[in-house]
Protein backbone atom coordinates (compact mmCIF):
# COMPACT_ATOMS: atom_id res chain seq x y z
CA UNK A 1 0.00 0.00 0.00
CA UNK A 2 1.67 3.62 -1.07
CA UNK A 3 2.11 5.30 2.08
CA UNK A 4 2.26 8.69 0.49
CA UNK A 5 -1.67 8.04 -0.40
CA UNK A 6 -2.02 8.06 3.62
CA UNK A 7 -1.70 12.02 4.97
CA UNK A 8 -0.93 10.24 8.36
CA UNK A 9 2.23 8.09 7.48
CA UNK A 10 3.52 11.34 4.84
CA UNK A 11 6.76 12.34 6.46
CA UNK A 12 7.51 15.99 7.95
CA UNK A 13 10.44 18.10 9.08
CA UNK A 14 10.15 19.30 12.61
CA UNK A 15 12.51 21.31 13.37
CA UNK A 16 16.14 19.72 13.32
CA UNK A 17 13.56 16.55 13.44
CA UNK A 18 12.98 14.55 10.23
CA UNK A 19 9.89 12.40 11.29
CA UNK A 20 8.09 9.67 9.09
CA UNK A 21 4.51 10.00 10.17
CA UNK A 22 2.78 12.16 11.62
CA UNK A 23 1.31 9.71 14.50
CA UNK A 24 2.19 10.94 17.55
CA UNK A 25 2.28 8.82 21.05
CA UNK A 26 1.15 11.51 23.71
CA UNK A 27 1.41 11.52 27.24
CA UNK A 28 -0.43 8.52 28.81
CA UNK A 29 0.23 8.65 32.56
CA UNK A 30 0.79 4.79 33.21
CA UNK A 31 1.21 5.06 37.14
CA UNK A 32 3.43 2.20 37.16
CA UNK A 33 6.96 3.98 38.52
CA UNK A 34 7.61 2.74 41.63
CA UNK A 35 8.76 5.23 44.21
CA UNK A 36 8.52 7.78 41.06
CA UNK A 37 11.45 5.74 39.61
CA UNK A 38 10.93 4.51 36.17
CA UNK A 39 10.92 0.56 35.89
CA UNK A 40 12.01 -1.77 33.37
CA UNK A 41 8.86 -2.40 31.73
CA UNK A 42 8.95 0.75 30.57
CA UNK A 43 11.62 0.00 28.20
CA UNK A 44 8.93 -2.47 26.25
CA UNK A 45 6.32 -0.59 26.94
CA UNK A 46 7.75 2.80 24.90
CA UNK A 47 9.91 0.84 22.53
CA UNK A 48 7.35 -1.08 21.21
CA UNK A 49 5.36 1.67 20.06
CA UNK A 50 8.78 3.44 18.93
CA UNK A 51 9.22 3.40 15.00
CA UNK A 52 12.00 4.63 12.69
CA UNK A 53 11.19 8.97 12.81
CA UNK A 54 8.35 8.66 15.01
CA UNK A 55 7.55 11.04 17.86
CA UNK A 56 6.69 9.32 20.98
CA UNK A 57 6.30 11.84 24.66
CA UNK A 58 6.17 10.41 27.79
CA UNK A 59 4.20 10.31 30.53
CA UNK A 60 4.29 13.03 32.75
CA UNK A 61 7.68 13.53 35.07
CA UNK A 62 7.14 15.42 38.34
CA UNK A 63 9.47 18.20 38.18
CA UNK A 64 9.94 18.72 41.76
CA UNK A 65 8.89 16.28 44.49
CA UNK A 66 5.81 14.73 44.14
CA UNK A 67 6.14 11.13 46.15
CA UNK A 68 3.57 12.39 48.93
CA UNK A 69 0.60 12.51 46.30
CA UNK A 70 1.70 10.56 43.63
CA UNK A 71 4.63 7.87 44.69
CA UNK A 72 3.77 5.70 41.63
CA UNK A 73 4.47 8.64 38.56
CA UNK A 74 7.70 8.90 37.45
CA UNK A 75 9.98 12.56 37.95
CA UNK A 76 12.91 13.87 36.50
CA UNK A 77 14.44 15.70 39.56
CA UNK A 78 17.35 13.40 40.95
CA UNK A 79 19.64 11.82 39.56
CA UNK A 80 18.35 7.89 40.64
CA UNK A 81 15.55 9.19 38.36
CA UNK A 82 18.05 10.53 35.26
CA UNK A 83 19.98 7.35 35.40
CA UNK A 84 16.43 5.29 35.06
CA UNK A 85 15.29 6.82 32.56
CA UNK A 86 18.62 6.44 30.35
CA UNK A 87 17.87 2.88 29.17
CA UNK A 88 14.62 3.42 28.33
CA UNK A 89 15.36 6.63 26.04
CA UNK A 90 18.09 4.42 24.57
CA UNK A 91 15.60 1.26 23.57
CA UNK A 92 13.33 4.12 21.73
CA UNK A 93 16.19 5.93 20.00
CA UNK A 94 17.51 2.60 19.11
CA UNK A 95 14.46 1.82 17.00
CA UNK A 96 15.10 5.60 15.35
CA UNK A 97 12.77 6.82 17.62
CA UNK A 98 12.37 10.65 18.53
CA UNK A 99 11.46 10.87 22.22
CA UNK A 100 10.35 14.01 24.38
CA UNK A 101 9.81 14.10 28.08
CA UNK A 102 6.66 15.65 29.43
CA UNK A 103 7.36 17.30 32.65
CA UNK A 104 4.96 18.72 35.13
CA UNK A 105 4.57 20.51 38.63
CA UNK A 106 0.99 19.74 40.15
CA UNK A 107 1.28 22.68 42.50
CA UNK A 108 -1.27 21.44 45.45
CA UNK A 109 -0.49 17.85 44.62
CA UNK A 110 2.85 18.05 45.24
CA UNK A 111 2.52 17.56 49.14
CA UNK A 112 0.57 17.41 52.66
CA UNK A 113 -1.47 20.85 51.14
CA UNK A 114 -3.97 18.98 49.05
CA UNK A 115 -7.11 17.15 50.32
CA UNK A 116 -8.72 16.13 47.39
CA UNK A 117 -7.71 13.94 44.71
CA UNK A 118 -8.41 13.45 41.30
CA UNK A 119 -10.55 10.72 40.02
CA UNK A 120 -12.94 9.78 37.11
CA UNK A 121 -15.89 7.91 36.65
CA UNK A 122 -19.84 8.70 36.39
CA UNK A 123 -20.91 11.92 38.04
CA UNK A 124 -23.75 10.46 39.91
CA UNK A 125 -21.04 7.82 41.96
CA UNK A 126 -18.99 11.21 43.42
CA UNK A 127 -21.01 11.42 46.52
CA UNK A 128 -21.77 7.74 47.03
CA UNK A 129 -19.77 6.86 50.32
CA UNK A 130 -19.58 2.83 49.52
CA UNK A 131 -18.29 3.76 46.24
CA UNK A 132 -14.22 3.24 46.53
CA UNK A 133 -12.05 5.65 44.42
CA UNK A 134 -11.04 2.33 42.01
CA UNK A 135 -14.51 1.61 41.17
CA UNK A 136 -14.88 5.11 40.08
CA UNK A 137 -11.89 5.36 37.41
CA UNK A 138 -12.09 2.20 36.23
CA UNK A 139 -16.06 2.09 34.97
CA UNK A 140 -15.59 0.96 31.62
CA UNK A 141 -19.06 1.57 30.38
CA UNK A 142 -18.98 5.08 30.45
CA UNK A 143 -15.53 5.76 29.11
CA UNK A 144 -15.85 5.26 25.31
CA UNK A 145 -18.13 8.43 24.47
CA UNK A 146 -16.78 10.76 27.07
CA UNK A 147 -19.44 10.38 29.50
CA UNK A 148 -17.23 10.47 31.89
CA UNK A 149 -16.81 12.91 34.42
CA UNK A 150 -13.80 14.45 36.28
CA UNK A 151 -14.22 15.31 39.70
CA UNK A 152 -12.77 15.48 43.33
CA UNK A 153 -13.33 13.08 46.03
CA UNK A 154 -12.58 13.69 50.05
CA UNK A 155 -11.40 10.20 50.85
CA UNK A 156 -8.59 8.37 50.85
CA UNK A 157 -7.95 5.22 48.40
CA UNK A 158 -8.34 2.32 50.33
CA UNK A 159 -4.00 1.66 50.55
CA UNK A 160 -3.90 5.18 51.77
CA UNK A 161 -1.40 5.74 49.06
CA UNK A 162 -2.35 9.71 48.52
CA UNK A 163 -2.91 11.69 52.20
CA UNK A 164 -3.70 15.28 52.17
CA UNK A 165 -5.26 17.97 54.59
CA UNK A 166 -6.57 21.47 54.06
CA UNK A 167 -4.94 23.44 50.86
CA UNK A 168 -3.04 26.49 50.76
CA UNK A 169 -2.97 29.02 47.93
CA UNK A 170 0.52 29.50 45.97
CA UNK A 171 2.49 32.27 47.32
CA UNK A 172 3.69 34.32 45.66
CA UNK A 173 7.50 33.81 46.85
CA UNK A 174 6.95 30.33 46.00
CA UNK A 175 6.97 31.00 42.12
CA UNK A 176 10.70 31.21 41.36
CA UNK A 177 11.28 28.14 42.58
CA UNK A 178 8.47 26.52 40.46
CA UNK A 179 9.55 28.08 37.56
CA UNK A 180 13.15 26.75 38.26
CA UNK A 181 11.81 23.04 39.30
CA UNK A 182 11.01 23.16 35.85
CA UNK A 183 14.52 24.45 34.55
CA UNK A 184 16.30 21.79 36.30
CA UNK A 185 14.04 19.30 35.53
CA UNK A 186 14.27 19.97 31.82
CA UNK A 187 18.38 19.99 31.86
CA UNK A 188 17.71 16.47 33.49
CA UNK A 189 15.54 15.36 30.60
CA UNK A 190 18.50 16.53 28.33
CA UNK A 191 21.09 14.78 30.50
CA UNK A 192 18.90 11.41 30.29
CA UNK A 193 18.87 11.40 26.63
CA UNK A 194 15.31 12.80 25.67
CA UNK A 195 15.09 14.82 22.45
CA UNK A 196 13.63 17.74 24.54
CA UNK A 197 10.48 18.79 26.96
CA UNK A 198 7.06 19.06 26.73
CA UNK A 199 5.61 21.54 29.61
CA UNK A 200 2.17 19.97 30.65
CA UNK A 201 0.19 23.53 30.68
CA UNK A 202 -3.05 21.47 30.54
CA UNK A 203 -5.38 19.30 32.33
CA UNK A 204 -6.35 21.30 35.31
CA UNK A 205 -2.62 21.21 37.03
CA UNK A 206 -0.99 24.40 38.05
CA UNK A 207 -0.32 26.49 35.06
CA UNK A 208 -3.71 25.38 33.40
CA UNK A 209 -5.54 26.38 36.38
CA UNK A 210 -3.71 30.07 36.52
CA UNK A 211 -4.32 30.40 33.11
CA UNK A 212 -8.62 30.17 33.29
CA UNK A 213 -10.53 32.72 34.81
CA UNK A 214 -12.97 30.39 36.13
CA UNK A 215 -10.04 28.73 38.26
CA UNK A 216 -7.63 31.60 39.06
CA UNK A 217 -8.70 33.75 41.35
CA UNK A 218 -5.19 35.11 42.36
CA UNK A 219 -4.93 39.01 43.66
CA UNK A 220 -1.50 39.39 42.16
CA UNK A 221 0.32 39.57 38.86
CA UNK A 222 -0.75 36.40 38.03
CA UNK A 223 -4.35 36.98 37.84
CA UNK A 224 -6.72 38.96 36.35
CA UNK A 225 -6.48 40.15 32.61
CA UNK A 226 -5.47 37.32 29.76
CA UNK A 227 -1.71 38.36 30.05
CA UNK A 228 -1.50 37.82 34.06
CA UNK A 229 -2.91 34.76 34.04
CA UNK A 230 -0.86 33.14 31.34
CA UNK A 231 2.45 34.50 32.88
CA UNK A 232 3.65 31.41 34.33
CA UNK A 233 3.44 29.93 31.60
CA UNK A 234 4.92 31.54 29.24
CA UNK A 235 7.99 32.25 32.46
CA UNK A 236 8.13 28.39 32.49
CA UNK A 237 8.42 28.34 28.88
CA UNK A 238 10.96 31.15 28.60
CA UNK A 239 13.07 29.02 31.20
CA UNK A 240 12.91 26.00 29.63
CA UNK A 241 14.00 27.48 26.43
CA UNK A 242 16.76 29.30 28.18
CA UNK A 243 17.94 26.09 29.61
CA UNK A 244 17.63 23.50 26.60
CA UNK A 245 17.06 25.52 23.66
CA UNK A 246 13.72 26.57 22.24
CA UNK A 247 14.34 24.06 19.39
CA UNK A 248 13.79 21.36 22.07
CA UNK A 249 11.14 22.99 24.16
CA UNK A 250 7.20 22.71 23.57
CA UNK A 251 4.06 22.57 25.61
CA UNK A 252 0.92 20.87 25.53
CA UNK A 253 -2.19 22.93 26.48
CA UNK A 254 -6.00 22.54 26.74
CA UNK A 255 -7.62 26.31 26.51
CA UNK A 256 -11.27 24.29 26.11
CA UNK A 257 -11.04 21.66 28.98
CA UNK A 258 -13.17 22.23 32.26
CA UNK A 259 -12.96 19.19 34.73
CA UNK A 260 -16.48 19.87 36.28
CA UNK A 261 -16.69 23.45 36.32
CA UNK A 262 -13.43 24.00 38.36
CA UNK A 263 -10.45 24.88 35.32
CA UNK A 264 -12.79 26.41 32.84
CA UNK A 265 -12.13 29.63 30.85
CA UNK A 266 -14.86 32.16 29.36
CA UNK A 267 -13.02 32.34 26.85
CA UNK A 268 -10.76 29.59 25.55
CA UNK A 269 -10.21 30.51 22.06
CA UNK A 270 -9.08 33.76 23.04
CA UNK A 271 -7.02 32.08 25.96
CA UNK A 272 -5.49 29.84 22.95
CA UNK A 273 -4.91 32.82 20.36
CA UNK A 274 -3.44 34.46 23.18
CA UNK A 275 -0.72 31.45 24.26
CA UNK A 276 0.40 30.76 20.25
CA UNK A 277 0.96 34.24 19.55
CA UNK A 278 2.93 34.55 22.50
CA UNK A 279 4.48 31.15 22.27
CA UNK A 280 6.06 32.29 18.79
CA UNK A 281 7.96 34.54 19.98
CA UNK A 282 9.52 32.70 21.60
CA UNK A 283 10.52 30.07 19.27
CA UNK A 284 9.39 27.23 20.73
CA UNK A 285 9.50 23.75 19.14
CA UNK A 286 5.94 22.63 19.16
CA UNK A 287 2.47 23.35 20.59
CA UNK A 288 0.46 20.35 21.05
CA UNK A 289 -3.09 20.93 22.38
CA UNK A 290 -6.12 19.07 23.49
CA UNK A 291 -10.08 19.31 21.46
CA UNK A 292 -12.91 20.16 23.56
CA UNK A 293 -14.21 17.32 24.82
CA UNK A 294 -16.94 15.00 22.36
CA UNK A 295 -20.56 15.91 23.18
CA UNK A 296 -23.53 14.26 21.90
CA UNK A 297 -25.09 14.91 18.47
CA UNK A 298 -28.44 12.77 17.89
CA UNK A 299 -27.19 9.18 18.38
CA UNK A 300 -23.29 10.07 17.97
CA UNK A 301 -20.71 11.41 19.94
CA UNK A 302 -18.25 14.24 17.71
CA UNK A 303 -15.72 15.94 19.02
CA UNK A 304 -16.08 19.57 17.84
CA UNK A 305 -12.92 20.63 16.16
CA UNK A 306 -12.13 24.05 17.10
CA UNK A 307 -8.29 24.53 16.52
CA UNK A 308 -7.92 25.78 13.90
CA UNK A 309 -8.04 29.34 14.51
CA UNK A 310 -4.71 28.67 17.17
CA UNK A 311 -3.11 26.60 14.73
CA UNK A 312 -2.82 29.47 12.28
CA UNK A 313 -1.39 31.70 14.90
CA UNK A 314 1.47 29.77 15.99
CA UNK A 315 4.63 29.50 13.94
CA UNK A 316 5.77 26.11 14.59
CA UNK A 317 4.74 22.62 14.47
CA UNK A 318 1.04 21.87 16.26
CA UNK A 319 0.05 18.55 17.47
CA UNK A 320 -3.72 18.66 17.32
CA UNK A 321 -4.90 15.84 19.76
CA UNK A 322 -8.38 14.63 21.68
CA UNK A 323 -10.90 12.05 20.14
CA UNK A 324 -8.81 11.59 16.58
CA UNK A 325 -9.39 8.24 14.42
CA UNK A 326 -7.63 7.20 11.49
CA UNK A 327 -10.50 9.09 9.15
CA UNK A 328 -10.09 12.08 11.38
CA UNK A 329 -6.11 12.21 11.92
CA UNK A 330 -5.96 11.77 7.39
CA UNK A 331 -8.30 14.60 7.24
CA UNK A 332 -6.70 16.95 9.79
CA UNK A 333 -3.32 16.46 8.24
CA UNK A 334 -4.71 16.52 4.30
CA UNK A 335 -6.69 19.87 5.36
CA UNK A 336 -3.73 21.71 6.81
CA UNK A 337 -5.77 21.31 9.92
CA UNK A 338 -2.56 20.10 11.80
CA UNK A 339 1.00 18.96 11.19
CA UNK A 340 0.92 15.96 13.09
CA UNK A 341 -2.13 14.16 15.39
CA UNK A 342 -1.60 12.39 18.51
CA UNK A 343 -3.59 9.16 19.64
CA UNK A 344 -3.42 8.16 23.15
CA UNK A 345 -5.81 5.04 23.68
CA UNK A 346 -5.57 3.84 20.18
CA UNK A 347 -1.73 3.74 20.33
CA UNK A 348 -1.95 2.05 23.80
CA UNK A 349 -4.23 -0.60 22.85
CA UNK A 350 -2.10 -1.17 19.62
CA UNK A 351 1.53 -1.03 19.78
CA UNK A 352 2.38 -0.81 15.98
CA UNK A 353 -0.44 1.57 15.29
CA UNK A 354 1.34 3.04 12.15
CA UNK A 355 1.69 -0.30 10.97
CA UNK A 356 -1.91 -0.74 11.61
CA UNK A 357 -2.82 2.56 9.84
CA UNK A 358 -0.55 2.07 6.65
CA UNK A 359 -2.42 -1.94 5.96
CA UNK A 360 -5.72 -1.00 7.49
CA UNK A 361 -5.78 -3.80 9.80
CA UNK A 362 -8.17 -4.40 12.60
CA UNK A 363 -7.57 -1.99 15.82
CA UNK A 364 -7.50 -3.52 19.40
CA UNK A 365 -9.79 -2.18 21.95
CA UNK A 366 -8.55 -0.34 24.29
CA UNK A 367 -9.21 -1.66 28.36
CA UNK A 368 -9.97 1.09 30.47
CA UNK A 369 -9.61 -1.47 33.83
CA UNK A 370 -5.67 -1.37 33.19
CA UNK A 371 -4.75 2.00 32.32
CA UNK A 372 -3.41 3.71 36.03
CA UNK A 373 -3.07 0.16 38.16
CA UNK A 374 0.65 -0.54 39.07
CA UNK A 375 0.54 -3.86 37.58
CA UNK A 376 3.66 -4.21 35.57
CA UNK A 377 2.28 -6.65 32.74
CA UNK A 378 -1.29 -5.84 32.84
CA UNK A 379 -1.96 -3.31 30.32
CA UNK A 380 1.51 -3.39 29.33
CA UNK A 381 2.09 -6.73 28.48
CA UNK A 382 2.64 -7.37 24.75
CA UNK A 383 -0.80 -6.90 22.92
CA UNK A 384 -0.86 -8.50 19.11
CA UNK A 385 1.48 -6.83 16.82
CA UNK A 386 0.52 -6.44 13.20
CA UNK A 387 4.29 -7.92 11.51
CA UNK A 388 3.12 -8.36 7.47
CA UNK A 389 5.49 -10.68 7.01
CA UNK A 390 4.16 -14.38 6.77
CA UNK A 391 4.84 -14.78 3.35
CA UNK A 392 1.26 -15.73 1.16
CA UNK A 393 -0.32 -16.06 4.49
CA UNK A 394 2.35 -18.86 6.27
CA UNK A 395 4.11 -18.12 9.44
CA UNK A 396 7.95 -17.78 8.04
CA UNK A 397 10.80 -18.96 10.43
CA UNK A 398 12.01 -15.66 11.74
CA UNK A 399 8.44 -15.58 13.46
CA UNK A 400 10.46 -17.95 16.16
CA UNK A 401 12.97 -15.69 16.83
CA UNK A 402 10.91 -12.78 17.12
CA UNK A 403 8.55 -14.30 19.76
CA UNK A 404 10.86 -16.04 21.40
CA UNK A 405 13.32 -13.13 21.48
CA UNK A 406 10.41 -11.38 23.46
CA UNK A 407 9.43 -14.51 25.74
CA UNK A 408 9.99 -14.86 29.48
CA UNK A 409 10.11 -17.73 32.26
CA UNK A 410 6.19 -16.90 33.27
CA UNK A 411 5.15 -14.06 30.82
CA UNK A 412 2.43 -13.09 28.97
CA UNK A 413 2.50 -13.23 24.88
CA UNK A 414 -0.30 -13.12 22.42
CA UNK A 415 0.45 -13.59 18.94
CA UNK A 416 -0.04 -11.25 15.66
CA UNK A 417 -3.84 -11.69 14.53
CA UNK A 418 -4.67 -14.36 12.69
CA UNK A 419 -7.21 -15.27 10.14
CA UNK A 420 -9.81 -18.02 10.83
CA UNK A 421 -10.44 -17.63 6.74
CA UNK A 422 -9.23 -16.92 3.55
CA UNK A 423 -7.35 -13.25 3.88
CA UNK A 424 -4.74 -13.84 1.46
CA UNK A 425 -6.44 -11.22 -1.19
CA UNK A 426 -6.40 -8.63 0.84
CA UNK A 427 -3.57 -9.62 3.46
CA UNK A 428 -0.69 -11.48 1.89
CA UNK A 429 1.28 -11.21 4.41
Amino acid sequence: MATENIPLLTPYKMGRFNLSHRIVLPPLTRNRANNNIPQPHAIEYYSQRATSGGLIISEANGACDISLRCPNMPGIWTKEQVEAWKPVVNAVHNKGGIFFCQIWHPGRVSDYTTQKWWFIGREEDQDDKDTTPEQLKLEDNVSDNYNEKWFFIDREPKDQAYKGTTPEKLKLEDIPQIINDYRAAARNAIDAGFDGVEILGANGYLIDKLMKDEANDRTDQYSGSLENRCRLALEVVEAVAEEIGADRTAIKLSPYDDYKGTTGDSTPEALGLYMANALTNLGILYLHVTEPRMIKVGDDYITPRSLLPIKKAFNGTFIASGGYNKYDGDKAIEESYADLVSFGRLFLANPDLPKRFEINAPLNKHERSTFYIQDPVVGIVLAPLTRSRSYNNVPQRHAALYYSQRATNGGFLITEATAVSNTALGYAH
